[in-house]
């Protein structure tokens, strides 16, 4: 075959789209599948799949077919999906064009209730403290259609219970797709106004999808904004929409709202008598009461003789005052005697005082010195005398004295015979000298010295 015989990819990938865009049969088809590789893409194309047990086609929901779901699909949820089949050509991938979606089995108003259900219990929109209705309003808000019998059963239920208070409508449109957005902005023009006590919400019986407007997550939302306590009363007493939940109380009828809304005149008229009385009773009494009382007091000892009051407390002043008195007067002496003691401590710590003292003490120990000194020198003398009496007494002039004389040789002193020499000898006396010659010496013999 010549090259010019073979197809291109583009070629072929735009005759095989052609085939599926001019199908009959794959122009509207009705698939029913489990979702799967789900993404949630906000304000964006979604892109996934569905499958079965043997099979799975991608598919594609453009933004503008995908806001027009009342749920939101989930990976896992079997759904039935109306759409065309068409060719991809970039990646020639065949793929489902979903324009409708619904869950398979369970309604998909249902299933956008449970949804939004789960989701506003999970940020705690039911669970939130409830706020209290008035005991008396008088003003009313009600956010409902201008034409159905809410309104009229209302205002017809008020004037007959409580027709002092006031019944403004904030007309509404309660069905459709521009139910929801119509009754948020009632219910914050009621909210805005300021004047009211109670806002009522509410419509008549319907299908699912006649009170789905009160199924809405915006009017959710506005309900639980409202500054103004809300009594929901949505269809009947067995439907059971969001508003109901969020609102702060729920009412089964209109009627039933309105009984919540306001007491009865009549009945609280007669409890406000039957109060009155109690309390003009009960202050008659009172005052009985206290004028007993006052008079039991006037004839106490307390207002007969009221010094007696402060008799004691006189004689307790009288004897604190004496008491302190002496305390005062013991304490001063105290201090006084503390004075003296210190001016004589003072007195004896004075310079002048202790060098009059010092200057006694030398003088004494001059004194005792002198004494010593001439005792001492009287006692030297008189043994200075003693010894010098000793020592006349030991004298060599006072023994040759008495007749006694030594010799000396060659100016030795002779003590014995074998030391004097035959030669000239000096006798010494006690007046003189005299020279001498020895010529005879005779030692004496051992008897002469016995």
């Amino acid at each position: 075959m010549a090259t010019n015989d073979y197809l291109t990819v583009t070629a072929l990938t735009q005759y095989i789209k052609r085939k599926f865009d001019v199908d009959p049969y794959l122009g509207k088809v009705y698939l029913t599948g489990e979702i799967s590789n789900f993404r949630l893409r906000p304000h964006a194309h979604q892109y996934f799949s569905l499958k079965d047990d043997h099979a799975k086609i991608n598919a594609i929901m453009f933004r503008s077919a995908f806001e027009k779901l009342k749920f939101v699909p989930e990976t896992g949820m079997k759904v039935l999906v109306t759409g065309r089949i068409s060719l991809y050509e970039p990646s020639g991938s065949y793929q489902v064009y979903v324009e409708r979606m619904e869950p398979d089995g369970v309604g998909a108003l249902y299933q956008a209730y449970e949804q939004l259900k789960r989701k506003l219990a999970q940020e705690g929109l039911f669970t939130a403290a409830k706020r209290p209705l008035p005991r008396f309003p008088k003003r009313i808000a009600v956010v409902t259609s201008p034409s159905g019998a809410v309104i009229r059963d209302i205002i017809t239920t008020t004037r007959r219970r409580y027709p002092i208070a006031q019944i403004v409508l904030y007309p509404a449109v309660v069905q459709g797709d521009a139910a929801a957005a119509d009754i948020v902005r009632q219910i914050q023009r009621a909210n805005a106004n300021g004047s009211f006590d109670t806002l009522i919400i509410g419509r008549g019986g319907g299908s699912i999808e006649d009170l789905w407007p009160f199924n809405e997550e915006v009017v959710a939302r506005a309900i639980a904004a409202s500054h103004l306590p809300v009594i929901s009363s949505v269809g009947h007493e067995t439907d059971t929409t969001i508003a109901d939940l969020v609102a702060d109380v729920r009412a089964a009828t209109p009627t039933a709202a309105a009984e919540l809304a306001v007491p009865v005149l009549s009945d609280e008229l007669v409890k406000l008598q039957q109060q009155r009385t109690r309390l003009f009773n009960a202050m008659a009494n009172r005052i009985k009461f206290q004028q007993e009382r006052l008079n039991r007091s006037l004839g106490a000892y307390v207002f007969q003789q009221p010094q007696r009051l402060y008799e004691t407390y006189v004689q307790r002043l009288d004897r604190a005052q004496q008491g302190l008195r002496q305390q005062m007067q013991t304490q001063l002496q105290g201090w006084q005697q503390r004075v003296q003691l210190d001016q004589q401590r003072l007195i004896g710590q004075s310079p002048a005082t202790r060098v009059h003292q010092a200057q006694q003490q030398v003088e004494q120990t001059q004194a005792r010195l002198k004494t010593e000194m001439r005792r001492y020198l009287t006692q030297q003398e008189e043994h200075v005398a003693q010894l010098a009496s000793g020592l006349d007494y030991l004298s060599p002039l006072k023994i040759m004295g008495r007749g006694y004389s030594y010799v000396t040789q060659d100016d030795h002193i002779v003590r014995r015979t074998q030391e004097l020499k035959p030669t000239t000898a000096t006798i010494h006396l006690s007046d003189g000298t005299a020279e001498a010659t020895i010529t005879k010496i005779t030692p004496a013999t051992e008897d002469q010295h016995e």
